[in-house]
């Protein structure tokens, strides 16, 4: 992995010379993605990452925690206790550089040891789960991170309105697999990370699949195609 998100972050941080990150999917054309939406606060986030931030609560860990931002605002908002876990070192260095008291640079999967009140995974934190094969996989660790009253905040997308519709509301998908299993690539400064695996999940179908895990779960906010879940243990 060349590390091209952490990258962009690290340059943003430190003003060398940060590019705009362009990003593309197996489905979506070349798209802009400005390095300082990573570095929004709090007034600037959309009303699913402010909910998930109010709703946050005892020990955080925040996955997927990229510039920190929600990590940021948690700790010195709220003073809560909160890990920031991201798999990018780069975006993991600038995270304590802005102060975060406890950032971590691992893959969750291999990530133990504590146990928390509140799991954030935002700005379509589904992603990470990859495909719906190996999706118990993750549940079970999210399961297993866990406090016994704890919550998991994720979000996510359903993008069936980004495929073509027929005169009576068919949709064309995908003949094989999911269709909201997508190769996802970052580009930077002339550069590509090669295509990883990106998921985003219909609200239904993450629901199955947690309660297939040991999980309760419970829709908090739609906004459009957009919504934020909770998940509880049974």
């Amino acid at each position: 992995m060349k590390d091209l998100m952490g990258k962009a972050i690290w340059d943003y941080y430190h003003n060398e010379n940060p590019e705009d990150l362009q990003t593309e999917t197996s489905i979506s054309e070349l798209d802009e993605l400005p390095v300082d939406y990573l570095f929004r606060g709090f007034e600037e986030m959309n009303d699913i990452e402010q909910k998930a931030l109010e709703l946050s609560k005892g020990k955080v860990l925040d996955i997927g925690a990229g510039a920190g931002s929600h990590s940021l605002y948690l700790q010195n908002e709220k003073n809560l206790d909160v890990t920031a876990l991201d798999i990018s070192p780069r975006s993991i260095e600038v995270c304590k550089l802005r102060g975060i008291k406890k950032a971590v640079a691992e893959n969750m999967l291999h990530f133990s040891g504590e146990t928390f009140d509140t799991i954030l995974l935002l700005m379509n934190g589904t992603g990470i789960f990859q495909s719906l094969k190996v999706i118990d996989i993750y549940l079970e660790k999210l399961h297993s991170l866990l406090n016994g009253k704890g919550q998991v905040l994720i979000d996510s997308t359903d993008i069936l309105y980004m495929f073509d519709q027929d005169e009576d509301g068919g949709v064309y998908i995908p003949a094989e697999g999911y269709y909201g299993e997508l190769d996802y690539i970052v580009h930077y400064k002339g550069e590509s990370e090669d295509p990883i695996k990106w998921l985003y999940l219909d609200f239904n179908t993450l629901k199955n699949a947690a309660e297939n895990n040991g999980f309760k779960v419970e829709e908090i906010l739609q906004d459009e195609d957009a919504y934020l879940a909770r998940l509880i243990k049974k």
